[in-house]
């Protein structure tokens, strides 16, 4: 039967030859693949970062801290080396960043496909860490161009630039610049600035062992660094070198020699000291000298040594007394001028950079209590004079005292030396409370300060800088002393661009005589007989006050010799209870352990001023006369509110 449109069988289709079937598919597949890339890089590529300006070095300046003496400090902002030729390193340098970065740089054009597609099953599969699949080229395309957003469109400009990188460069100029701009952390950009900050030595002469450190920093220069965390670091390192000797960039016997072989870090860098207080005044050079536009020089105030004590004392502090709940400790001491000779922020830099000695506001407990007493010297009291401890109301406030318990008739030097609440809180009430805050205030804190009743006894959040530089003109003969750190600032070359000493004006007096001598005879008495005398050092003229606060939270100790006041803090970050640590136990005796090693460096003199005799005491009463109170521990059931039993056994001070 005729075949035809009407009727018959239809023509049977001719069936493609699978040579035929692959080019068509292949076609038809090549077509939608350039669809996909034309409109990819329609989508991705209209906003693509200026590649014009690739060698160009956008260098932030470095700043090197001196203490006072001149010792080096801390060195922050960016170190950058000139361009190191990658042919001059020993072959396993560039290798080891390979080995540990991108197995493939060789093998493929910008972006490693099966990677990619690793690390997002990866990452769709599992909590925590997120892999990344980006190669070395990936990395440049970023370091060079991109923000370091996380976002699809970020994403693929880094693949198209990564592309364009391969298209426009060898492998080895590629590793070669990558291996140059790469950040390493401490402020070093580059192998060679690397090398020179952690090693002290060039790039040419690392070792097996340095390389490998430097490559394993690339996964985190902060988290894997050498100096901060060391064993993490080794740990990295070993990695790389085993992924050394899997490519057979080096020998297992090699990588055996590099295990045996310890990594020496730079003394310089592994030892910086001061770093709270570097980074409490490099927030303040550029409000002082504007953006730098090259290198600086800052000489500060500190002075490393006595520093060093300090860091020391805190650890040591925080470590004994770790058992009862003291896990962070501050330390500011300065001079009479103001002058800020060691700072400790916290226990350890390496975990935790926040700031405790300026950032943190804590409340002061009994340490407040000396401008209570300042302020009822001015209004005509005396340390002879007597008063009554006894049961007190203001208002609905009733204070107690630490161990719940009165004494009786006292002077006002002894209620000062025991931390009797009931006398400072009546005090506090007849001199005013608003005249309290305006003592504190002309004295140096500089925090806000409530006027409730409560506020005698240290119901106020401080930081140890202020308190340091509030006690400061106990010491000084009664002279504002507000503390700073930085004197000069210079260029590299010279220039100075900041004189503290050009600034400086003549000092206020802030306390007058005899409350200076009253209050000084006070304080050293609360030393020689009272809460702080954990604080003693042998030979030296002393003074200070004990501080803590409701349920052990805070502990304080504030001291001072002539010339020099040092404030030590003790608690929790989160605000939450100590064992029963008081200002007399874990803070004195930090206080104690900085003082007996700063003082004889110091040169310490007496507390200026002498001694004014106070009028004789107007009262006669033979009974009062003879009693002398056994000294009590000063401690939080003195800041508790009425009802709140103190715990039975308390620490002696």
């Amino acid at each position: 039967m005729a075949n035809g449109p009407f009727g018959g069988n239809k023509a049977a289709k001719p069936q493609r030859t699978p040579l035929q079937a692959l080019v068509y598919w292949g076609t038809v597949l090549g077509v939608w693949g350039l669809i996909f890339v034309v409109a990819f890089f329609a989508v991705f590529a209209s906003d693509l970062p200026d590649t014009s300006k690739l060698y160009d070095v956008k260098r932030q300046p470095s700043i090197n801290y001196l203490d006072r003496s001149g010792a080096l400090l801390a060195v922050r902002g960016s170190q950058y080396a000139p361009p190191v030729d990658i042919d001059a390193l020993p072959k396993y340098v560039p290798a080891a960043f390979v080995a540990i970065e991108d197995r493939q740089f060789y093998h493929h054009f910008g972006f490693n496909p099966w990677g990619i597609m690793r690390s997002l099953a990866w990452n769709a599969t599992h909590d925590g860490p997120q892999r990344g699949g980006s190669t070395i080229t990936q990395q440049l395309a970023r370091n060079l161009f991109l923000s370091p957003a996380q976002n699809y469109r970020r994403k693929a400009q880094e693949l198209i630039l990564a592309v364009w990188l391969e298209l426009k460069f060898s492998k080895k100029q590629i590793l070669a610049l990558y291996m140059n701009r790469v950040y390493f952390g401490a402020g070093a950009y580059g192998i060679e600035a690397a090398s020179q900050r952690y090693f002290n030595k060039p790039a040419n002469e690392l070792t097996i062992g340095e390389a490998a450190l430097l490559a394993g920093m690339m996964k985190g220069p902060a988290r894997y660094s050498p100096v901060s965390a060391k064993e993490r670091a080794a740990r990295r390192a070993t990695i790389v070198l085993d992924e050394m000797v899997r490519i057979k960039a080096i020998t297992a016997e090699q990588r055996d020699e590099a295990f045996k072989t310890p990594v020496q870090v730079s003394a310089t860098l592994a030892n910086q000291r001061a770093q709270y207080f570097t980074d409490y005044i490099d927030a303040q050079v550029r409000s002082l000298v504007g953006e730098p536009t090259e290198d600086l020089v800052v000489e500060t105030t500190l002075d490393l040594p006595i520093q060093v004590s300090a860091e020391r004392a805190v650890k040591l502090g925080v470590e004994g007394y770790g058992a009862q709940g003291v896990q962070q400790a501050a330390l500011v001491a300065i001079d009479g001028e103001g002058r800020i000779r060691a700072y400790v922020g916290g226990a350890d830099y390496s975990d935790s950079q926040f700031d405790r000695a300026t950032t943190a506001r804590r409340q002061a407990g009994s340490a407040f209590k000396p401008f209570v007493y300042l302020t009822a010297m001015e209004a005509g009291r005396n340390p002879s004079v007597m008063v009554v401890d006894e049961p007190v109301k203001i208002g609905n406030w009733e204070p107690k005292n630490y161990t719940n318990k009165y004494l009786g008739p006292m002077t006002l030097q002894t209620a000062l030396a025991q931390s009797i609440n009931t006398v400072a809180a009546r005090l506090a009430n007849e001199v005013g409370t608003s005249n309290v805050a305006a003592t504190a205030r002309r004295l140096g804190i500089t925090s806000k300060i409530q006027l409730d009743p409560s506020m005698a006894l240290g119901a106020v959040e401080v930081s140890p800088m202020e308190m340091a530089q509030a006690y400061a003109p106990f010491s000084n003969g009664g002279f504002l002393a507000k503390g700073y750190g930085i004197e000069r600032i210079r260029t590299a070359s010279g220039k100075v661009l900041y004189d503290h000493g050009v600034e400086k004006t003549a000092r206020s007096a802030v306390i007058g005589s005899p409350a200076l001598q009253y209050m000084n005879q006070m304080m050293r008495e609360v030393v020689a007989s009272g809460t702080g005398a954990r604080a003693k050092v042998a030979g030296y003229d002393i003074a200070g006050k004990t501080g803590t606060t409701s349920d052990y939270k805070d502990a304080w100790f504030v001291g001072y010799t002539g010339g020099f006041v040092t404030a030590v803090w003790t608690g929790k970050d989160d605000n939450t209870p100590m064992k029963r640590v008081t200002g007399g136990g874990a803070p004195a005796e930090v206080w104690r352990s900085f003082m007996s090693a700063a003082l004889p460096r110091l040169k310490a003199t007496p507390i200026p001023g002498g001694v004014v005799e106070p009028p004789p005491v107007a009262s006669t009463d033979p009974i009062g006369d003879l009693i002398n109170p056994t000294p009590t521990p000063e401690g939080p059931a003195a800041e508790t509110p009425a009802g709140t039993p103190p715990p039975a056994d308390q620490l002696p001070y």
